[in-house]
């Protein structure tokens, strides 16, 4: 990939264990007690499924300057308290083309600005993927294992991305945040209508999985 590029952001392609979207959660006993309180407050942040903002499409940005930047910094600080690896700026309630993501422990937060997909492959890949404006749901999602993104950066410079594998997952999903379009919306019925109840009940969803054959080692 041409650039380091949000969220979970969502960069590699994708582990089996590994979930992707906005959603880098950790367990929650590998939390530091001061980690614990800053993801609650990001969290807080954070608009959730049923807020109707979630089902809107954003609008092209066309102003660039320090307060821009300002609220990119803001919306990078989110995701990394949140402990997630993308998010878009309609998920703060926002309604503007603007996206961060870091798709990695070691990847630098990039925002991108008036993002739009221009290319991707015929290689599809489906991976869990959760979000934090879905709390406590995770759903399978195929997407095409790599993409081309074109967007600006906060100065309102050209970007190009070629992202692969994890990162072009990242990409893809909080896109499709910035169109009002939800996780919900790209997996099976099946899983939508558990994701659903468990939204609707405050519980937790995520796809059965088969039970690994035990290995004979002898």
């Amino acid at each position: 990939m041409s650039e380091t590029a949000e969220h979970e952001v969502v960069g590699s392609e994708v582990e089996p264990a590994e979930a992707a979207g906005d959603d880098g959660e950790r367990r929650d006993e590998t939390l530091s007690e001061q980690e614990r309180e800053r993801r609650a407050a990001a969290l807080a942040e954070v608009r959730v499924y049923g807020d109707p903002v979630l089902r809107s499409r954003a609008s092209e940005i066309t102003d660039f300057g320090p307060e821009l930047a300002s609220d990119a910094e803001r919306m990078v600080g989110i995701m990394r308290d949140a402990l997630g690896v993308g998010l878009a700026a309609t998920q703060l309630g926002v309604l503007r083309r603007m996206l961060v993501f870091a798709a990695g422990a070691d990847a630098t937060p990039t925002a991108l600005v008036n993002p739009r997909i221009e290319w991707t492959s015929d290689e599809l890949a489906t991976a869990e993927e959760g979000c934090l404006s879905l709390p406590g749901v995770a759903v399978d999602v195929e997407r095409p294992l790599h993409a081309r993104v074109r967007g600006l950066d906060i100065d309102g410079e050209p970007l190009l991305l070629e992202a692969s594998g994890l990162e072009a997952r990242v990409l893809q999903h909080e896109i499709d945040h910035l169109d009002g379009v939800l996780t919900l919306d790209r997996t099976d019925r099946a899983q939508r209508k558990g994701a659903m109840r468990a939204l609707r009940e405050g519980g937790s969803f995520s796809p059965e999985r088969e039970p690994e054959p035990e290995r004979d080692d002898d």
